[in-house]
């Protein structure tokens, strides 16, 4: 049986999305996760998954990271990104940092279930209006990302954490953790963003559009 992770936090639109999806794909296993940290223990628990459709601001997510650490992760598995971010950088940005597919919450059924079964024939799918359109991503953005996409989560919630300005001592009682360990996750930042400073780390997450 055919095995499909639907990875978003809103319990009703995962229960819209299935229900829709069920009529279209008999013999299918749907199973679902509300984070980032539950679709990487499904995706673990379930070796075999078929495809993931993947919101791309779920808890832990922000923005990219869940796409760039579950395509580093899983770097066969079918990605289709179903999100309400649908201006053309977005997409541009999610096909280039490993979706199979970008389609838009708001689009009908008959365009998801296009999409789905795209990519489950081995091609690569974004709607023909968007295609005509899209623009190539900077080699900057595509070098940052893939540094991003090496961070464990615990050092991308510190990354996140001093993009909100907040300095060692603070995120360290936000974690509950000691000052030292924050200290350690922040050299380790520096070593994989290849950054001397916090600003140099806010300046290279910036082009990321990190929540």
């Amino acid at each position: 049986m055919a095995k499909y992770l639907i990875a978003d936090d809103h319990p009703l639109y995962r229960e819209a999305l299935k229900s829709a999806l069920q009529t279209e794909f008999t013999g299918v296993n749907f199973i679902e996760s509300d984070s980032f940290a539950t679709t990487l223990s499904e995706l673990k628990r379930h070796r075999n998954i078929d495809l993931v459709l993947l919101d791309l601001n779920m808890p832990g997510c922000e923005n990219y990271y869940g796409l760039l650490r579950i395509r580093q992760s899983f770097p066969d598995l079918p990605i289709v990104v179903v999100s309400a971010s649908d201006d053309l950088e977005t997409i541009a940005e999610v096909m280039e940092f490993g979706a199979n597919a970008f389609v838009p919450k708001n689009s009908a059924t008959s365009v998801l279930v296009e999409a789905l079964k795209t990519v489950l024939d081995g091609k690569s799918w974004v709607s023909d209006s968007v295609a005509r359109k899209m623009k190539e991503v900077s080699s900057d953005k595509i070098g940052i990302a893939q540094k991003v996409s090496e961070l464990t989560p615990k050092q991308f919630q510190v990354l996140c954490l001093i993009k909100r300005g907040m300095m060692n001592k603070d995120i360290a009682n936000e974690l509950n953790v000691t000052e030292a360990t924050i200290k350690a996750h922040v050299g380790s930042l520096f070593k994989r963003l290849d950054v001397k400073s916090r600003t140099q780390i806010l300046v290279a997450i910036e082009q990321l559009k990190l929540e």
